[in-house]
């Protein structure tokens, strides 16, 4: 599928230039057979260029003009992709007003507009698939198409950028970083760049940050301590939270499913058994998500974890059962007592 999608493009480009092609010439050109050829202009029409042809010893290909954007070469699955995507993008809605410039208003556009870029086999699906799909909204942050679009720019050019960021405390400063990423975590932009004045890593959430300048003054790139941006913002993140792991006898999908709001890794164990690793700021909220799917589990790591486990159940217990609160006290203190030997 893969060399067919080339041998497309290639012959598109071709025929883009706008010259008249012999079939022997542009088939000699693609490296393909005259057939294959045919077959090939035909999927290009049934995409919806117009690819005129002229029969006989001096006959040609040509792309007809008048055309300033042809449809998209999109199969159907890349064309459901694509719709989805948009609605999903769509949903997030700001929880401040942008003017109709931010990223929710612009997909909400381009959803309605995707069909007339299509070729014609496409368009009366996808008109279909977007009348009956709904997607429910979540608040995110405001965030500029443009910023973003700014941003990458000068990151991909190693060019130096300036901002206003309102930081947490509600204060102003201007900043000039070397721009390495735009990173998309949990409905929220950040960048990550390079901060000479600490000369630190920072992230800073797109959101807060105003007034982009271009410098027109380059950096030389350095390496990122990381494997990826995504995973320097994850540790960021969460790097003041408490680490906690986990094993749980249920299939990696059911804790993922619970836990799909966190920001987490599971490794299969099993068909049955799965280990959680995750950071979290209370570790009696993991305790009861977990304990919620109605299986056993084990709290492997901190230490910390498994005595306050064993308060909240001491707590629980006293709570539905008042009158049997020295057993469970008693009970309680047995578990700590076999634990300290162990």
């Amino acid at each position: 599928m893969a060399d067919v999608t080339r041998r497309m493009l290639e012959l598109l480009a071709q025929l883009q230039t706008g010259r008249r092609f012999s079939g022997q010439d542009l088939a000699a050109r693609l490296e393909v057979s005259p057939r294959t050829l045919r077959r090939d202009v035909e999927r290009l029409r049934e995409y919806g260029y117009p690819v005129t042809t002229q029969p006989g010893p001096s006959g040609f290909y040509r792309l007809a003009a008048g055309r300033t954007l042809p449809p998209l070469v999109l199969d159907d699955d890349e064309a459901v992709a694509t719709l989805v995507s948009l609605a999903l993008l769509g949903a997030t809605a700001p929880r401040e007003p942008v003017d109709g410039n931010g990223f929710a208003p612009a997909a909400d556009r381009a959803f309605g507009k995707l069909d007339q870029f299509l070729p014609q086999r496409l368009r009366p699906a996808v008109a279909a698939l977007r009348d009956t799909v709904e997607t429910a909204p979540q608040n995110a942050p405001a965030v500029r198409p443009e910023a973003v679009a700014t941003l990458g720019t000068a990151a991909a050019r190693h060019e130096y950028v300036g901002f206003t960021y309102l930081d947490r405390d509600g204060q102003v400063t201007r900043r000039r970083v070397e721009p390495y990423r735009a990173i998309h975590l949990h409905l929220r932009w950040y960048l990550l760049a390079w901060d000479p004045e600490p000369a630190d890593w920072r992230t800073f959430r797109l959101d807060r940050i105003d007034e982009i300048t271009t410098t027109a003054s380059h950096f030389a790139p350095r390496p990122l301590p990381a494997a990826s941006g995504a995973e320097y913002l994850r540790e960021g993140l969460s790097a003041p939270r408490h680490r906690a792991v986990v094993t749980v006898e249920a299939p990696a999908a059911a804790v993922a499913d619970v836990l799909k709001f966190q920001d987490c890794e599971i490794e299969t164990l099993g068909p049955d058994r799965c280990r959680l690793r995750t950071r979290v700021d209370s570790f009696e909220w993991l305790i009861l998500q977990v304990g919620l799917i109605g299986v056993d589990f084990v709290l492997e790591q901190p230490a910390e974890f498994r005595d306050r486990a064993i308060e909240l159940a001491d707590r629980l217990c006293r709570a539905a059962a008042p009158g049997r609160a020295d057993t469970v006290s008693s009970t309680a203190e047995s578990v700590r007592d076999g634990k300290d030997r162990s």
